[in-house]
């Protein structure tokens, strides 16, 4: 369809972005307007669900009109999402709470009182391990306190669904968003019974489980005339966007990895089957009927620099930043960062997991500290990596996304450590390129999911260094043991 352009609605926890793009895969325009979080008290991270949609809204239409395409070459809407959020709403679909994001902890005392047994059944049969980022603990936590939401809500909803509902009336939800709330068992792709009753909701309390390629019936004419799209304008439901930021960049067959690193980061594979860990080391999310994605999420990506730029007070941009790190050799000269400053999610599931620089000595200085932090967050990765099973012998392909994969110093470091061939997409908008595919493969214009691989605009790899592969697996085992050690200190903390 020449001249034809479909639209990635990227719903993130720090901005809602619009990304344009030809069939092909290449970005036409994108508007990217920022979310505000608020922090009313240690732990709680919420956001305003109907500033949100405002934004959505904004972005969307300003993306349109820095086009100049006429409304009538746009063929679809799609939408890409952050996962593990949650708002309470009344019958008329207003909300009554505040979303509360990934990052919110407040059902840490609800997680450490669960059973197990009982975490590692819920588990093992909904993919998604037992941590305060989940809906699941969420609606635990507002049970127990007698949140007054909680007790009024007709209806619970993610940030994507919400703004579904308020443009379509429409209330759906597609199977990767479903399983990251913790209540959804994807191998039934239905409503966890169990999950319901402990967090005292009933199954019509949330919404329809659909696929990702599900179009709308419609959206409303108001709704359609603020965007300025058409009212008849198909608009797909989409997924969660780490399965889209996988299928954004190329890594959409078993055994290919991505890895995402923005303000948090993840290291994800699609399976054909759903597959747990007995340490409860990973999530396993629906995507389709029969692709799941097994992966990792850390809690500390990029939001670990910015905490060591503001830290030493450095006013430069973050290239020239991150370029200190590569006037000091591979390992720091002996320092080493485990960096849990936000607590961690995966590989330690541990809220109160804390930060350490270890190894610390009179000669290490401003650009030892950046090496040593760049190394932990990627040593962090590593380890993840390996709980998914993915570690094959010599040189693979790892698929990179997000703000750190603009970093030719990051790129090589993943290289080494990985031993790994390092793809980047030129178009850094992996999520909102597979929400804008999934539109496609809904209107049946393309024939599968893995049809994307031949459009995507890639970058020549980065290749990994021989002798900084083997520095690096030994300075990795070396962060190994220090995790391993420090890690039962965190109960005590």
């Amino acid at each position: 369809m020449a001249n034809s352009y479909i639209l990635g609605l990227d719903l993130g926890t720090t901005s809602a972005k619009a990304c344009l793009f030809d069939l092909q895969g290449h970005l036409i325009a994108s508007v990217e307007e920022m979310i505000t979080s608020h922090y009313p008290q240690q732990g709680l991270v919420e956001q305003d669900p109907k500033q949100i949609e405002q934004l959505a809204v904004k972005a969307v239409q300003a993306t349109l009109e820095q086009s100049k395409i006429d409304k009538t070459q746009l063929i679809a809407l799609s939408f890409s999402a952050a996962m593990h959020s949650l708002i309470a709403l009344d019958a008329q679909g207003e909300p009554l709470s505040p979303a509360m994001i990934w990052a919110d902890g407040r059902a840490a005392s609800q997680v450490d009182a669960l059973d197990n047994e009982l975490k590692q059944e819920l588990y093992a049969e909904t993919g998604t391990p037992v941590h305060p980022m989940t809906p699941f603990t969420k609606l635990l936590w507002m049970k127990e306190t007698g949140y007054e939401p909680y007790k009024q809500a007709a209806y619970f909803m993610s940030i994507k669904e919400y703004l579904i509902y308020v443009w379509s009336g429409e209330r759906v939800i597609d199977y990767s968003m479903a399983s990251a709330t913790g209540m959804f068992s994807p191998r039934d792709l239905r409503w966890h019974k169990q999950a319901l009753e402990l967090a005292g909701v009933e199954e019509d309390q949330l919404s329809r489980i659909v696929p990702p390629t599900t179009v709308l019936q419609a959206i409303k004419p108001a709704a359609a005339a603020a965007m300025g799209i058409r009212d008849d304008l198909p608009v797909v439901v989409g997924a969660a966007d780490g399965q889209l930021a996988n299928l954004g960049i190329g890594a959409v067959l078993p055994g290919e990895v991505a890895v995402s690193v923005g303000t948090s980061g993840a290291i994800r594979q699609f399976t054909n089957a759903v597959t747990v860990s007995e340490q409860q080391e990973t999530f396993c999310y629906a995507f389709t009927e029969d692709q799941f994605i097994v992966g990792g999420p850390t809690n500390n990506g990029g939001i670990v620099l910015q905490w060591l730029k503001d830290l030493l007070q450095d006013k430069r941009g973050f290239a020239q930043f991150l370029a200190d790190a590569d006037t000091v050799p591979a390992g720091a000269d002996g320092l080493l960062f485990l960096p849990y400053i936000n607590g961690e999610r995966a590989p330690l599931w541990d809220q109160r997991a804390k930060g350490n620089f270890y190894g610390l000595s009179v000669t290490h200085q401003k650009p030892h500290f950046i090496r040593a932090v760049l190394e932990g967050i990627t040593f962090n990765l590593y380890q993840i990596g390996s709980s998914l099973q993915t570690k094959q012998e010599g040189t693979r392909k790892i698929y990179v996304n997000g703000g750190l994969s603009r970093s030719p110093i990051w790129l090589q470091m993943m290289a080494d450590v990985f031993n790994a061939e390092i793809y980047v997409s030129e178009n850094h908008h992996g999520a909102a390129w597979g929400a804008a595919w999934t539109g496609l493969v809904a209107l049946k214009l393309v024939p599968s999911f893995a049809e994307i691989k031949h459009n995507i605009p890639m970058s020549e790899p980065t290749l990994p260094n021989a002798e900084r592969v083997q520095i690096y697996a030994e300075l990795y085992r070396n962060y190994e043991r220090l995790a391993a050690t420090v890690a039962p200190l965190f109960k005590s903390c």
